[in-house]
């Protein structure tokens, strides 16, 4: 063993800690996220990425807070995600319990079942990643005792002491996500919507950027437009059905979308559903309502068109260019695309797609007829064609 496999291999003895009889790894709070290439950087991978020119700065991840309110189904299934991103800080909000009902679902397991759900999650998350700082609140966001402790938190829990950067709404009822509305729309937040419909096979996420698009009072459910009180829907010795499959595909759009709103890469979807029964993902973007209920929803929506009047480019603004291709250095991994309008190129006869990246063969300078062959292309019969097929393989 040479100088450097020792030490990597002192390096893994000080960052391992036991743990039910099992060497895990342990790391200290770290203030960047390292690019180094090693099998004991768990972030080697993500930091492809930005090697690939997907993610400008992917450590940046490092700076932000992300507020997840509900960590059922959907929302400990993001959390866990989020942290095996790197996120710099999680807050958790929930006052449910684990139970043993709650296991055919992800993340949570059978030891934790009587447990709060922040706390199981907060002491799962900190074993996976321990340089995310995490905090956790164990109550019912929609009680008034606690609406002003919620909405100081989304005000001032970010990692810097200021906004935290999202929230995520992974509620299951009508009064928590309202309520959540409310105070993003006071506080001028961005959030993400979600939701699994009770027969388990479709759900949704939603971007809500206040005053510039739909808010979720601006179109509101059947449950508003009809004054109907959801309690009295729910009926006694009758649940919901879950899929883990279902709350898993939600949370990785939720978090796929996240990522993207928060590091700059990729369009965000405004709106995007997920029918699992045809695998149809609806899209669509919703103006807000100028006759919403919301009156902090009314004072962003003034607050935009305002900021419109003053800029008047500023909704219109699209990219003159597409964006830069996918850029590999150096092309370490020897990666060569097909592309499908393949040409002969008469300096290297090799068709430039990007920068680094080549076809994988070029074509010859005819190719209507096949070796051996007569045919022309206009004349070409199947019978003819296998004739001609077996000639060419015998000679």
């Amino acid at each position: 063993m040479n100088s450097q496999e020792l030490t990597d291999e002192s390096r893994r003895k000080e960052e391992t800690v036991q743990h039910m009889g099992r060497n895990y790894p342990r790391r200290d709070k770290i203030a960047e996220i390292s690019s180094e290439v090693k099998d004991w950087n768990p972030y080697s991978r993500l930091m492809a990425l930005k090697r690939m020119g997907i993610v400008e700065n992917y450590q940046k991840i490092r700076d932000f807070t992300v507020a997840i309110v509900g960590v059922g189904g959907v929302g400990s299934v993001a959390a866990e995600m989020l942290t095996r991103c790197g996120i710099g800080k999680l807050l958790l909000f929930d006052y449910d319990k684990v139970e043993m009902a709650n296991m055919n679902r992800l993340f949570f397991q059978p030891h934790q079942s009587g447990l709060s759900k922040v706390h199981a999650a907060a002491s799962t998350l900190e074993f996976i990643n321990p340089d995310v700082s995490f905090e956790t609140y164990n109550y019912d966001i929609t009680l008034i005792d606690n609406y002003d402790h919620f909405t100081s938190k989304i005000k001032s829990g970010g990692l810097h002491g200021g906004h935290v950067d999202l929230v995520l709404s992974c509620v299951d009822n009508f009064e928590a996500r309202i309520t959540i509305n409310a105070i993003c729309n006071q506080l001028n937040q961005k959030w993400f919507e979600s939701g699994v419909s009770e027969n388990a096979v479709s759900g949704h996420i939603q971007f809500i950027i206040p005053g510039e698009t739909s808010c979720f009072a601006c179109a509101p459910p059947l449950i508003v437009a009809t004054n109907i009180d959801e309690k009295s829907l729910k009926k006694d010795g009758v649940c919901a059905a879950s899929l883990p499959t279902t709350m898993g595909i939600v949370a990785g759009f939720l978090v796929q979308n996240a990522l993207k709103h928060l590091l700059k890469f990729g369009e965000v979807s405004h709106y995007l559903g997920y029918n699992a029964l045809q695998d149809f993902f609806p899209t669509m973007s919703m103006k807000p309502n100028p006759q919403c209920t919301d009156r902090h929803c009314l004072i962003r929506q003034n607050e935009y068109q305002a900021f419109i009047k003053e800029n008047p480019t500023a909704e219109f603004k699209k990219l003159e260019e597409d964006p830069d291709p996918v850029k590999h250095d150096n092309n370490e991994w020897g990666i060569e695309l097909i592309h499908e309008d393949l040409k002969n190129n008469d300096t290297n006869d090799r068709l430039l797609l990007a920068e680094g990246i080549t076809t994988a063969y070029t074509l010859p300078d005819t190719y209507n007829e096949l070796p051996g062959s007569t045919l022309k292309e206009d004349e070409i019969s199947l019978e003819d064609l296998m004739k001609d097929l077996i000639n060419v393989s015998n000679q």
